[in-house]
């Protein structure tokens, strides 16, 4: 007879996702499935808008990451009417996006991933927290995390308007540029960063890699896959956020391919599967073969790992040493083990906060020429930027007056479901076996295969295959259940 188990919710990530775990008459696991059952639409919705104002419309995808969905929007628009923006406009934009980078990545690392290794993934799940976290590691360190965000969306809201939610970008750059004086103080507060992201590294190194347990268990099998690996890099192959091509390495880490934005449907197609609404992306030059890695298998991994997988180093000199130290210490590139992907997070951080650094040292950031006016007929357009959690990609058609007849996303999380499915199924196949006791630990650890990943399913899912499911309970004013409705 089988049996089931199922974690819903998961914890510690953004958006909501349940695991199902089917296991044999023998006790051991004959499957699992990832579920994503909340839904958005925003491909269809924004059919018929502006294109102009989906840098807007798809900033609400969710409260995230809004950042990254403005940014690409803008990038598309700017595609669409043929303009490109001058260089102060690109500077903001980045720094926009460099500081929002340093925030992202430490609520990630703190509040999200930080309680499994900090507390300890078998620690009572009471203390298994961000509130576990500062009370172990201290008050000072917490409030350090709060001033790294605090200084980040105050940057965010200098440059794009709010502090989530950005509103400033346009076709061909800003609505506003920024004064000298904001300059300078948005310079200060990258300094501080810069400090906070070699000081966050050091943590990691003593906290985790200072473990022998925890090291046995990043470089352990468990975590384990051999995929092609996706990131956005400039024209010396570094990390890029904002700018650049994408490129892919092989399971063996050599160069698969590169290209255009413009070019991404040459290369990435999108699986179905008819139990979740969220698809899986593949590329075509590979194929989809299921739920396997491997050269022959067109599953692609993109994360911050990825990213430092698919580039040949950073472009700043503090990241690019940490870069160094981690391959070294990992024994050369790729890396596979997916745990390893919160370290390559931190080494992205520090790089992040020296970009900021770097454009607001730069005296044209507060320059008056912010903006390009279009003077071309609209058409189509490609928008991609490296969100936190994978390569976003926007893609635009519209008519002659610039009104959208067509959006597709390729959102960051979107990249990675495959990879996470097929973890987070070896996680429960290595730990759950015949005459196994499952606790609550052993689950926290099955969490643990998606959380490296740092999924967002609030943005993710896009796309309405069929009917949403939905569950209504009634219940009276003593709050006891009186009827449930089901729609499957």
């Amino acid at each position: 007879m089988t049996q089931r188990i199922t974690i819903d919710p998961i914890t510690r990530l953004e958006g909501h996702g349940k695991i199902e775990i089917f296991l044999n008459a023998e006790g051991d696991v004959a499957n699992t499935y990832f579920q994503i059952p909340e839904l958005r639409g925003f491909e269809s919705f924004c059919v018929g808008r502006p294109v102009e104002e989906l840098p807007l419309l798809t900033n609400r995808i969710c409260g995230v990451c809004p950042e990254a969905h403005h940014m690409a929007g803008a990038k598309a628009a700017d595609a669409v009417y043929h303009v490109d923006p001058p260089r102060t406009a690109k500077n903001l934009r980045e720094l926009l996006y460099s500081a929002f980078f340093v925030t992202d990545h430490t609520t990630h690392f703190y509040a999200l991933a930080g309680p499994d290794f900090v507390m300890g993934p078998d620690a009572p799940v009471a203390e298994r927290n961000i509130l576990g976290v500062i009370h172990k590691v201290g008050l000072e360190i917490g409030g350090k995390v709060i001033q790294a965000r605090k200084y980040g969306h105050a940057v965010i809201e200098m440059i794009g308007g709010r502090k989530i939610h950005p509103c400033t970008s346009i076709p061909g750059g800003l609505t506003k540029g920024t004064t000298e004086d904001q300059r300078k103080e948005i310079l200060e507060m990258g300094k501080w960063a810069v400090e906070f992201g070699q000081f966050s590294l050091k943590l990691f190194n003593d906290i985790v890699l200072g473990n022998k347990t925890y090291v046995d268990l990043i470089l352990g099998d468990i975590y384990t896959h051999r995929t092609y690996y996706m990131g956005m890099v400039d024209e010396n192959n570094h990390v890029n956020f904002y700018d650049g091509k994408v490129r892919v390495v092989g399971p063996d880490g050599k160069e698969f391919v590169k290209y255009e934005p413009k070019d991404y449907a040459q290369h990435i197609a999108e699986h179905v599967e008819p139990w979740t609404y969220l698809k899986f992306p593949y590329l075509k030059g590979v194929g989809w073969k299921g739920f396997t890695d491997g050269k022959d298998s067109g599953i692609y991994c993109a994360t911050p790992l990825s990213r430092l997988n698919a580039a040949d180093g950073m472009a700043t000199p503090l990241a690019q040493a940490e870069y160094e130290r981690f391959y070294s210490t990992l024994g050369g590139k790729p890396v596979h083990q997916r745990l390893a992907t919160h370290w390559a997070r931190l080494i992205e951080l520090l790089y992040a906060a020296e970009r900021w650094v770097e454009l607001a040292s730069d005296p044209e950031t507060s320059g008056p020429n912010f903006h390009a006016a279009p003077a071309e007929i609209p058409t189509e357009g490609v928008g991609i930027v490296e969100a936190p959690r994978g390569t976003l990609t926007h893609h635009y058609h519209t008519d002659e007056r610039g009104v959208a007849t067509k959006v597709n996303l390729i959102v960051g999380t979107t990249n990675n479901y495959a990879p996470i499915s097929m973890s987070i199924n070896k996680a429960a196949r290595s730990l759950i076996q015949k005459g196994t006791v499952v606790t609550e630990p052993m689950l926290n650890m099955i969490e643990m295969a998606f959380r490296s990943y740092d999924p967002c399913f609030g943005c993710a899912t896009h796309s309405l295959p069929g009917q949403m499911p939905l569950e209504v309970t009634i219940r009276n004013a003593d709050g006891e259940i009186v009827e449930m409705l089901k729609r499957n």
